[in-house]
């Protein structure tokens, strides 16, 4: 196989075609399987050494660094002031900045400029408009104001709002965000400066998911900032929440998607017997990367170094067709902009290469999904990272506050943790042994929970020590060992200096996620400085005593949240039920709590979401589930009645026929696999009749009472149907069947 990258105008060659005038195979499958195994390039390989990566980064960011240079001083300052310590953006600057944004666009041949944001659907928007405007003499002048930089206006109405924007009410804005630079976005043809902005209505409410990102870090560092006052802290640097998202996706071959209808429009896998070969060897995880795999990563690495994104990591995941790419930690809104540049950029490079990026949660059934762990921590210029416990972290004051006050969040609102992370799609992936279990829990490690164990004993005063492993092989070094090992089956594990947040979906925004993080931290360190300044009257001397006595009650109230065990095992269920923790399955069980008093106090309280979007939240995201829901039945049903049925019954014809000609010979035959067919056929036929049934009976206008008849009803006689075309895919005749396999879309490169 040629395993050379082919650009998406070259001719797809099969083999032994000689020439045009030669017929393709006949089915979209074995059309499919031949343009693949077919492939052929006559590209050149691009010259990626012309470039230094280390030029490349940041070359089409609008960065502190191209600031500095094009911008007046004191506009640089004033600019620098708000990215970095959270100051009030002066607007009189806006002009100036305006201008010279439109100048070094210009330079880089931009013709248009685009509002970029970021609505409730979890995907990326973009309106464009023109740099050109009539000069009244037949020529045009390329202009941008302050006000066209500060301001733009999509319809408010046409994005999901969940009643706060009815059909009739259109007005909404963007709005400038000055703390994520702008951009140069490439195409063939030409580039667009794009400007990340925030998405309000009219009436100043969030549409968006930014604009919550921006109010939790800010309700973050307020209360960061009262904790750190009691150590002594005072030069009042801004404490900002970080984050560094691991993404995981699959590529397939793009002749095997267009060839699979629920993959195009679902974007998962409504059908599909498992094949002979899974990831049971664990052979793919960290193997070697093909070829042709390897040559996206280059490019589309080059193209996120271009954007600023830090890009780390790259591996094959578990799975076969399954990979990772990891970045370095950012602030938490730059982090959030470039998850959804990198989703982008991963989908339009793998164009490029003749293949498909799949970042559904679950895109095949019996093999791992694909989640975006994101790394969470927090900390300022000055204090450096807050959640690094050191080599002695039970001396480490500080640290076990800051620690403490993340385990009664997790604990107090691990509903909501459940609940901004829950869709359709993740539904598939959360439980699975590939995945954290619906159950939130946090895992500590050896030394931090024997420290937090000291501590609810009345005090600590050791820590297990750092280690050096010793493998036994003189040639090999000694490595320092860390004090406790890691768990993969928590949701939320510290991991060193941050906690890993694994139950995220990976195709949703991590922006959810982080709004939720920050606020319930925001709200521990809250209540920690409530009490702690109450009780010491502003005396230093009395803080360690009162600290104490504050972690202690943390740890004995919350402490249940804690599980460094096996958190797949039904041992680990049983144990968390008796600890009163919740086992939220499904999204219908998990988005009601957004409508809690609790979350709403939380939410209103630090002024990062009013009752009112966060009733448009549930709103959105139930009708984004029923939707969902809907799209796959009715392709379940289409499909198994134009792609399934059809080629079962040529199957049954063939046997039929077969059967009577050995009859006629006067040989004895078997009939089993025959009447085997015939039964399968009448239950394929009354499940799609029992589907369609129950479709009908869906309509409501409650949309918890849809959602919930969409989990509980349709879903299991989707999955039934599945099963039986499932188990007709190992009988019918493989000439026959009209879908590319799993066996073929894993493991054809």
């Amino acid at each position: 196989m040629n395993t050379q990258t082919q650009s998406s105008d070259s001719p797809t060659t099969y083999p032994g075609a000689n020439n045009r005038s030669q017929s393709k195979p006949s089915s979209p499958r074995s059309a499919a399987i031949a343009a693949v195994t077919g492939y052929s390039s006559n590209q050149s390989p691009m010259n990626f050494r012309e470039t230094p990566t280390g030029d490349l980064f940041n070359n089409n960011v609008f960065s502190k660094k191209v600031m500095k240079k094009r911008l007046p001083k004191e506009i640089y300052k004033k600019l620098v002031r708000t990215i970095e310590d959270g100051e009030k953006l002066d607007c009189s600057t806006a002009d100036v900045v305006a201008s010279a944004i439109k100048d070094w666009a210009i330079e880089k041949g931009a013709t248009h400029y685009a509002h970029v944001f970021y609505p409730l659907t979890g995907s990326t928007a973009e309106k464009h408009d023109s740099f050109l405007s009539p000069d009244g003499e037949g020529s045009a002048i390329a202009e941008f104001s302050g006000s066209q930089l500060i301001q733009g206006e999509p319809d408010g109405s046409s994005f999901p709002t969940g009643g706060i924007r009815a059909t009739f009410e259109a007005r909404g804005y963007t709005i400038w965000d000055v703390t994520s630079s702008a951009y140069i976005l490439e195409n063939s043809n030409g580039t667009t400066l794009c400007i990340p902005t925030a998405f309000v209505s009219w009436t100043g409410e969030a549409l968006d998911k930014k604009t919550p990102v921006l109010r939790s870090m800010q309700a973050l560092n307020t209360q960061a900032q009262r904790i750190l006052k009691l150590f002594g802290h005072e030069d009042g640097d801004l404490v900002s929440s970080t984050a560094g998202p691991e993404q995981e996706y699959f590529l397939i071959d793009r002749n095997f998607y267009y060839a699979r209808p629920d993959l195009l429009t679902a974007g998962r896998t409504l059908f599909g017997a498992k094949p002979p070969k899974g990831q049971e060897f664990d052979d793919h995880y960290f193997g070697a990367i093909p070829d042709r795999v390897l040559a996206f990563m280059f490019e589309a690495e080059r193209e996120l170094f271009k954007l600023g994104i830090p890009v780390k990591t790259r591996h094959n995941e578990v799975a076969p067709g399954q990979y990772e790419i990891a970045p370095q930690f950012e602030s938490a809104n730059i982090a959030t902009d470039h998850q959804q540049l990198l989703m982008t950029t991963l989908r339009r490079t793998a164009e490029k290469h003749g293949m498909v990026c799949l970042t559904h949660e679950k895109p095949f059934a019996g093999v791992n999904g694909s989640g975006k762990h994101v790394n969470w921590s927090l900390g300022s210029a000055s204090q450096g990272n807050l959640l690094d416990p050191g080599d002695t972290p039970h001396e480490n004051a500080q640290f076990l506050l800051f620690c403490a006050a993340v385990i009664r969040a997790v604990h107090k609102y691990q509903g909501l943790l459940r609940a901004v992370v829950a869709s359709a799609s993740n539904d598939h992936r959360l439980g699975a042994n590939e995945a954290p279990p619906a159950i939130i829990s946090i895992f500590l490690g050896d030394q931090l929970t024997d420290v937090f164990e000291q501590i609810k004993a009345g005090g600590a005063n050791s820590s297990i020590p750092k280690g050096t492993l010793t493998v036994g092989a003189d040639v090999l070094p000694p490595l320092p060992k860390d004090a406790g090992d890691r768990n993969r089956t928590s949701p939320f594990a510290f991991t060193g200096n941050r906690f890993e947040f694994r139950a995220v979906g990976a195709n949703q925004s991590i922006a959810g996620p982080l709004v939720a993080m920050n606020t319930i931290v925001a709200d521990s360190l809250e209540f920690c400085a409530n009490r702690l300044e109450e009780a010491t009257g502003g005396d230093p001397d009395k803080l360690h005593a009162e600290l104490q006595k504050l972690l202690t009650e943390i740890m004995n109230e919350h402490g249940s949240i804690v599980f460094n065990g096996d958190g797949y095992s039904e041992e680990w269920h049983a144990e968390a039920a008796r600890r009163g923790l919740l086992n939220l399955k499904t999204t219908v069980d998990a988005l009601p709590i957004l409508e809690s008093e609790d979350v709403k106090t939380l939410f209103t309280k630090h002024k990062v979401l009013s009752e009112r979007e966060l009733a448009s939240r549930l709103e959105t995201y139930l009708e984004q589930y029923c939707m969902s829901i809907s799209v796959e039945v009715n392709l379940t049903i289409k499909m198994a009645k134009t792609f399934i049925f059809p080629a079962v019954i040529r199957y049954q014809s063939e046997l039929v026929s077969n059967c009577a000609n050995l009859k006629m010979l006067g040989y004895d035959f078997d009939t089993v696999t025959l009447d085997h067919v015939t039964d399968l056929v009448k239950i394929l036929q009354d499940t799609i009749g029992e589907l369609e049934l129950a479709v009908s009976e869906c309509e409501s206008d409650d949309m918890l009472a849809e959602a919930n008849h969409s989990c509980n009803v349709l879903l299991p006689i989707m999955n039934k149907v599945r099963a039986i075309a499932d188990e007709l895919e190992g009988i019918v005749a493989d000439d026959l069947w009209p879908l590319p396999t799993y066996q073929e879309m894993l493991f054809i490169k």
